[in-house]
């Protein structure tokens, strides 16, 4: 096995860098200083045919130094980090936020993109999701990173859930990254990681659990919720750890059975609903006519032998069980005519 295939996981560390308002102060100073002895190298030029080298030298290797110095200053707002790489060798990272000077050699990266969820605009035949979830990317150059909560509002997938029922499923996850120096080294681009990830953790997730309609006890899709998020965001934490992102909620906002299959698993749920419903219907017939039956009983209001006691059962659960409404009729016979 070749070890040197093995990647190296980064690990942030935290440094501090010069306040940028002190260092302007040097900066103005330096300026001051340069161009006081430009002018002393110039001053005695009509006299001896020439500028003073040493001086009129010096003082352009300082002003050269002053514009290399400017590129130092940086500013960090709220919830925003600057890593720090120095030709290839990452030395820290910046948390702090203001106003900032470092090593004018320090890399300033590729830009990365902070996405921003936008409004309900859309691009011309982009579909209605796609067009919900445009995104405005503000760039963030200088190896910055920002450190805000973020949210991606995955798209809809179509899976097969445990039974192999087709299914449409989405998430919403919340993440932020945590570890800075991992975002950037360890993975080529951690938003698009992200992403592509929490698709395939979702798909994964979506086989793992039926739709509905499990066994006892069994954690379901539709019925347990909350048990299905923990579980996403516990293995969305596991994937997206190499990455020093931390996901802080992860929730499913859209479930449903996949077009094909919708129609005859609603006329299922409604059949099954119906039969629910009939035996809770029977259960209560069955219980106020044994009701009634011993209420006859005990105060001695008429005597019934096995035949009238069937009678008036059925009667009853004729009345109680029927959908529409009972005509009375009223026989002044006898049973035994």
């Amino acid at each position: 096995m070749n070890t040197n295939s093995v990647l190296t996981s980064n690990r942030e560390r935290e440094v501090t860098v010069l306040n940028g308002w002190l260092m302007l102060v040097v900066a103005v100073v330096w300026l001051v200083a340069t161009i006081a002895m430009f002018v002393h190298s110039l001053a005695d030029a009509g006299q001896i045919g020439h500028p003073r080298w040493f001086w009129f030298v010096l003082s352009l290797l300082l002003l050269t130094a002053w514009v290399i110095g400017l590129v130092g200053f940086f500013a960090l707002q709220p919830n925003e980090a600057r890593v720090l790489v120095l030709f290839g060798e990452y030395r820290g990272t910046v948390r702090k936020s203001g106003f900032h000077w470092g090593n004018p050699f320090y890399s300033n990266g590729p830009q990365s993109a902070a996405t921003v969820t936008g409004g309900e605009g859309g691009t011309k035949g982009s579909s209605p999701h796609a067009a919900g979830r445009t995104a405005a990317k503000r760039r963030l150059g200088r190896n910055k990173v920002s450190l805000r909560v973020r949210t991606l509002n995955g798209e809809k997938l179509k899976v097969n859930d445990k039974r192999g029922n087709p299914i449409e499923i989405s998430a919403i996850v919340v993440w932020r990254v945590n570890d800075t120096a991992q975002a950037l080294f360890d993975v080529d681009d951690f938003e698009s990681y992200v992403e592509m990830q929490s698709e395939s953790a979702l798909r994964h997730l979506a086989s793992q659990y039926a739709y509905d309609q499990g066994e006892e006890d069994e954690v379901t899709l539709r019925s347990n919720v909350e048990d299905v998020s923990r579980s996403l965001r516990a293995e969305l934490q596991e994937r997206l750890a190499k990455s020093g992102v931390i996901v802080e909620e992860a929730r499913l906002n859209h479930l449903a059975y996949a077009p094909e299959i919708a129609q005859a698993m609603l006329r299922r749920q409604q059949a099954e609903a119906v039969i629910a419903a009939r035996q809770k219907i029977v259960h209560g017939a069955v219980s106020m006519v044994e009701m009634a039956l011993r209420d006859l009983q005990e105060k001695d209001v008429i005597h019934l032998d096995d035949e009238r006691k069937a009678a008036m059962v059925s009667n009853l659960l004729v009345v109680l069980c029927g959908e529409s409404e009972a005509t009375p009729v009223i026989n002044t016979g006898t049973l035994y005519a």
